[in-house]
């Protein structure tokens, strides 16, 4: 068996972006949590409004780390913390579990990515200009 062909586009590099936009919705979803915060649970200042604040700093920070290979341990991590907030605002708990359903998912393409590259399996590595039939 022939080694796969080079690839002449980083199909991770594209990966890499789409984790590091799906962080940024994170930070939006869990923005939009604030309102909830400030009204039912003593304002932003109170320890579930830091809660919230240190979340979307870390999701933000971690934008820039998507490429280091223990970030998708980080931000699994950071989804089970996400999760237990469930205790302090239920409401950031659902968000956790919402989202922790998408990693999941992004974990499985990621894998599914890595297998078509080892098995050459990408339309980039697919060998350009072959021979052409015709029937007729």
């Amino acid at each position: 068996m022939t080694a796969p062909a080079p690839l002449k586009k980083d199909p991770m590099k594209a990966f890499r972006g789409i984790m590091a936009g799906t962080l940024i919705l994170e930070v939006i979803v869990v923005a939009l949590a604030l309102p909830v915060i400030a009204k039912l649970h003593g304002g932003v200042t109170s320890l579930v409004g830091w809660v919230a604040f240190g979340f979307i700093a870390v999701f933000i920070a971690m934008c820039a780390f998507v490429r280091k290979p223990w970030a998708i341990g980080a931000v699994v991590g950071l989804h089970v913390l996400l999760i237990a907030t469930w205790l302090l605002l239920p409401a950031m708990g659902v968000i956790g579990v919402i989202f922790g359903l998408v990693w999941a998912y992004l974990l499985w393409l990621r894998k599914d990515l890595l297998k078509r590259m080892a098995e050459g399996r990408l339309p980039a590595q697919q060998q350009q200009g072959g021979t052409a039939t015709s029937s007729g």
